[in-house]
């Protein structure tokens, strides 16, 4: 069932939609997003931001996990939302960097992300956490800050963007505080979101049936608009 909602999605999807990386329109005049330059704007994420197919797991869809069709992810609903008050489509690159947040104190950022700085994003959201192991002891929590440290400052040095970060959709104390305290260094914007996964009815699982658990833990369509209201909210009140 959930293979067959996805390929009818993503026919709806490719009919309605652009591509992932679109340019804006014509014209030399900067998109503007309530005060924020937005012709380019970079996703880094985890499954929640793009999750590819995996038939072991059920999600044969190419969109955030685990949203019911493309457009319904946060990701896109904070597109159409910039491309609706600056009446022109940004520029986008979305990446998932679950490896990064797995392997954060050996992962070569140059290497790994070579697109994604070489793009020099006006607008960052940073959307992590979730796969990052928890970190018990004071020289996991010292790694970690090491290492999303080094993450956020080198975006900052490629481009200067304005720099979003949302905490953890299943919360935890301490990896949200690490993240919040990167996201301050470089004068980014921290969204709390660790009331989101507290709803019931922010979960796919309380939309649909999934086979795999995991999959049903993810964000539903309420989980996403959640997530995408609450970072238009921080951006529109951004100055």
């Amino acid at each position: 069932m959930l293979q067959r909602a996805c390929l009818f999605a993503t026919m709806l999807s490719a009919m309605t939609m652009a591509a992932d990386a679109t340019g804006p329109a014509k014209g030399n005049q900067d998109m503007m997003f309530h005060g924020t330059k937005v012709n380019r704007v970079l996703f880094l994420g985890n499954s929640i931001t793009n999750h590819g197919p995996n038939a072991k797991i059920g999600w044969n869809c190419h969109w955030g996990m685990a949203a019911s069709a493309k457009e319904k992810d946060f990701v896109h609903l904070i597109l159409q939302a910039i491309a609706k008050v600056s009446e022109k489509q940004p520029e986008s690159i979305i990446t998932n960097i679950a490896t990064f947040e797995r392997k954060y104190e050996t992962y070569d950022l140059d290497a790994g992300l070579k697109k994604e700085f070489v793009f020099k994003a006006d607008l960052v959201i940073i959307a992590i956490g979730e796969n990052v192991p928890n970190p018990a002891t004071a020289e996991a929590k010292a790694a970690l800050q090491t290492g999303v440290d080094k993450l956020f400052g080198k975006l900052k040095e490629n481009g200067n963007p304005i720099i979003v970060v949302r905490s953890s959709f299943w919360a935890n104390a301490a990896k949200d505080a690490i993240l919040e305290k990167a996201c301050a260094k470089v004068g980014g914007i921290f969204v709390d979101n660790r009331a989101l996964g507290k709803d019931e009815k922010n979960y796919a699982r309380s939309e649909r049936d999934f086979a795999h658990k995991g999959v049903a833990a993810h964000p539903g369509d309420q989980g996403m608009k959640a997530i995408a209201d609450s970072i238009l909210k921080a951006l529109q009140a951004h100055r």
